[in-house]
């Protein structure tokens, strides 16, 4: 089978943490067999990205046959469509499907032109009206994503070997992150243990990513939304503690794991549940809790999802055909 990729999302080596889910998928699907090919448009860097991506999808499809085209986020999904030769499977990652703007109506606009639309976690099914779509999370590199020992951790990336460290991971500039909270929050639990540290890990590789995780005792997250967030399910992988808000899928993913708490967006309650999680002292059973979203498991669930369609696909042709045949 051969698939070509459309996002607005991939890394580069000046955004090296930039869309790194999709290429992990690229990266799995391809193990599992498949050729796939990816067309990659920055909209980041220039909005005429995006108009020029057309052009290049139809320059792509004069040239090389696809049986699939698997679109990435929202945008991605419209220029993927601009073409009636290939069936287009969307998927959308992030709370945009729910939130209130622009993205949402696209969205709801371009979801029944699909395909197939994945969506990565029930939230968006139930708040973005989309009861069409099938959730399928974003699956995690095992390989990648294992503990190791913290003081080793802690020696590499020259982090202090005697505090109680804080990780929060991801674009801390954009306004939804609410890093704001999460820094009142730490300054909170530092009036009463001066031992707590704050560690920002934001646009690294993601080969680094994993340390951090081993090396820090807690991880925090208090986005206004999320769709299935990746490094919720990446400190789990790492058995690192969790304390969240119960964004996307969150509280399905921790379930009940011990030493992993859901919060509110109160600065209090953030630090109350991050003062929980660091009196512990220890890891958690994470990478257990989720083994069903290993990556390769994920993989061969968006195969079969090909595979579905493809075959509904060759039914409507056949289907067409004999009733061309029927008529003439």
């Amino acid at each position: 089978m051969r698939v070509l990729v459309v996002t607005n999302m991939y890394p580069t080596k000046e955004m090296p943490s930039f869309g790194t889910f999709v290429h992990k998928q690229v990266e799995s699907l391809r193990r599992e067999g498949l050729e796939v090919d990816v067309l990659f448009f920055n909209g980041r860097r220039s909005r005429l990205n995006y108009l020029w991506a057309f052009p290049r999808l139809w320059g792509r499809l004069l040239t090389r046959h696809y049986d699939v085209i698997h679109a990435h986020y929202v945008y991605s999904g419209i220029v993927a469509r601009a073409q009636l030769l290939c069936p287009v499977v969307l998927t959308q990652h992030g709370p945009e499907v729910f939130l209130p703007g622009l993205q949402a109506r696209l969205c709801r606009l371009i979801g029944p032109l699909m395909d197939r639309v994945i969506l990565v976690s029930e939230e968006q099914k139930v708040r973005g009206h989309l009861s069409k779509g099938e959730v399928i999370p974003c699956g995690i590199d095992f390989d990648l994503f294992r503990p190791m020992p913290k003081e080793e951790a802690r020696e590499r990336l020259n982090l202090p070997k005697d505090k109680k460290l804080v990780l929060w991971a991801g674009e801390y500039f954009r306004p939804e992150k609410r890093f704001e909270i999460v820094q009142q929050s730490v300054d909170l639990l530092r009036e009463r243990d001066r031992a707590v540290e704050l560690v920002l890990v934001s646009k690294k590789p993601l080969e680094e990513v994993p340390q951090y995780m081993s090396a820090c005792d807690v991880l925090v997250l208090v986005s206004d939304g999320e769709g299935s967030p990746m490094v919720i399910k990446e400190a789990m992988a790492c058995n690192l503690p969790v304390v969240s808000v119960p964004a996307g899928d969150v509280r399905d993913v921790i379930g009940d794991t011990d030493g992993c708490y859901i919060c509110s967006q109160e600065p209090r309650d953030v630090a109350q549940k991050l003062e929980l999680a660091l009196g512990r002292g220890r890891r958690t059973d994470g990478r257990e809790r989720i083994a069903h979203l290993e990556i390769g498991f994920i993989s061969r669930r968006i195969i079969s999802l090909y595979e579905d369609l493809l075959k509904e696909k060759r039914r409507s042709r056949i289907l067409s055909r004999l009733l061309f045949w029927h008529r003439t």
